[in-house]
């Protein structure tokens, strides 16, 4: 049996020792840069010459951090942020609450001031760096009498709740304050505990726009469960900020943002609604971060005269998804639900898995594979390197914790990026690892979007379902026109295997 290449992506990968300064954290540590150039078959450039990406450790965080488009958490909650870190270690946060999902209704905005320390490399996340905050003063500011209420009715008494709901918009109230000790942030669910994980990475664009260097900014992922926010440590990402002078262009938000006070927070412009249009293929524009330690790549191909997906998942063991680890070949089966009441925009649905094939690609997952038990994960002690075998016949594979059939219910969404390009995104999975695999468990927030083929190196895939023609769907959909094909997807891959981790 002929074997299969590994994903391609060349990277160059520079070290060089150094002593993080004091103010970054104690003793010797390397000043790590890595830096990859993408060379998918199916590659997304807006702005052409390709892309380098580098990300440095410890990163230089100092300067204003912001939100590049209305963002959402799980629950749901609707949000923008501005982040700016000082020299000196100290950091003051802006975090603007909405009431609905465009960001266009300011609901209230939290003012944070503390402390940040960058500690040592994280052990966990590969490419991150693990930090200590210690909060100062946390403030809250309405801007709507809905908010009043709802505030008050969720902060207990104890905490000012009698106070709170005598509020004047626009005038701003402590919620915490080291000195007094007094704290009402559990109630709100709120917590920085996102800033105990930190990635910088530097895009610079070569080309066309002569150069142009973008800096993004992940912090930690946020539970998708709201009990377990306020404790939660992070081992995976949100949606990246950016630098306030290095940011994507056009970008009207990032401007909004930067621009906004606790008591004058940005209003977003509207941006028209989107019907589901995703002939073609769609692929990550980055290499994805998930918690529990997961890197990963995504890749759809739908078939909406049949009503039937398929999905590519290559898992990797680094952040810059260089090293594979195995890849994932699942195809089904899905169906269109109702316009989603909770998110705006987002439609519900619901998919079923009938098929699946596993390639590993290095030698700790095939003794991994090999080492299940007979009719448990394909054909048993027969697994190689680079050789795809399915596990259908199996019912799945035990040791990816793979179940076949297998029947998830996920939210999708679709937009236009600055440059007008479709967007798609997909239902942020569970931080626990469980499958959202009843209607309860169907999610409130997104992963990373994901970007349409273009062009001749589209694949078979993109050139069958016309990438271009689904481009132009999208945007007569938002211009309010003719209504747009049923389809969807699945993003299986960080569900079946968020515990799995390749050494």
């Amino acid at each position: 049996m002929e074997k299969h290449k590994p994903p391609s992506i060349s990277v160059q990968l520079q070290q060089s020792a150094a002593r993080i300064h004091p103010q970054r954290g104690e003793g010797a540590a390397s000043n790590f840069s890595e830096s990859l150039q993408w060379e998918p078959s199916c590659q997304y450039r807006p702005l052409q010459g390709g892309v380098r990406i580098t990300a440095d450790m410890p990163p230089r965080l100092e300067g204003t951090w912001v939100s590049t488009r209305c963002e959402v958490r799980p629950g749901p909650e609707f949000l923008t942020r501005s982040y700016n870190f000082h020299a000196s270690r100290q950091f003051s946060a802006l975090q603007h609450y909405y009431s609905d999902g465009g960001c266009e209704r300011p609901a209230y905005t939290l003012g944070v001031r503390g402390k940040l320390r960058l500690r040592q490399a994280s052990w966990i996340t590969r490419g991150a760096t693990e930090a200590e905050h210690h909060l100062g003063k946390v403030s809250v500011a309405v801007h709507d009498p809905a908010a009043v209420q709802k505030l008050a009715h969720r902060l207990a008494s104890a905490c000012g709740g009698a106070v709170l709901g005598r509020m004047v918009p626009g005038r701003s109230y402590e919620l915490y304050n080291t000195r007094a000790g007094r704290s009402c942030l559990g109630a709100l669910g709120f917590s920085m505990m996102e800033m105990g994980l930190v990635r910088l990475e530097t895009r610079q664009h070569q080309g066309a726009h002569g150069g142009r260097k973008i800096q993004e900014l992940f912090l930690g992922d946020v539970h998708t469960e709201w009990t377990q926010r306020t404790h939660h440590r992070p081992t995976g990402y949100q949606q990246p900020l950016q630098n306030a002078l290095h940011h994507i262009h056009p970008c009207p938000v990032c401007g909004l943002v930067y621009r906004s006070t606790q008591q004058r927070p940005p209003v977003l412009p509207r941006v028209p609604a989107a019907a589901l249009a995703l002939e073609g293929r769609w692929v990550s524009e980055r290499c994805e971060a998930r918690p529990s330690v997961l890197f990963l790549t995504r890749d759809f191909t739908f078939h909406p005269d049949r009503h039937a997906w398929e999905g590519v998942y290559r898992h990797y063991s680094d952040p810059g998804c260089t090293r594979a680890t195995f890849t994932l070949r699942a195809a089904g089966h899905y169906a269109r639900g109702n316009p989603s009441a909770r998110l705006p925009g987002a439609t519900e649905m619901a998919f079923k898995v009938i098929r699946v094939k596993v390639t590993p690609w290095d030698e700790s997952s095939v003794r991994l594979l090999n080492g299940t038990r007979p009719g448990h994960c394909g054909p048993s002690g027969r697994w190689e390197t680079g050789v795809e075998r399915d596990v259908t016949p199996t019912a799945g594979c035990s040791a990816l914790g793979i179940k076949l059939p297998h029947k998830e219910y996920e939210l999708l969404k679709t937009e236009l990026d600055p440059w007008k390009h479709p967007l798609l995104f997909t239902g942020e999975r569970p931080t626990d690892g469980l499958s959202p695999d009843r209607p309860q468990r169907r999610p409130t927030s997104f992963q990373p979007p994901m970007v349409l083929c273009g062009g001749a190196g589209g694949g078979k895939a993109a050139s069958t379902h016309g990438s271009g023609s689904s481009s132009q769907r999208v945007q007569s959909a938002a211009s309010g026109s003719e209504s747009l094909a049923q389809l969807g997807l699945l993003a299986l891959g960080a569900a079946l295997c968020s515990w799995f981790w390749v050494q």
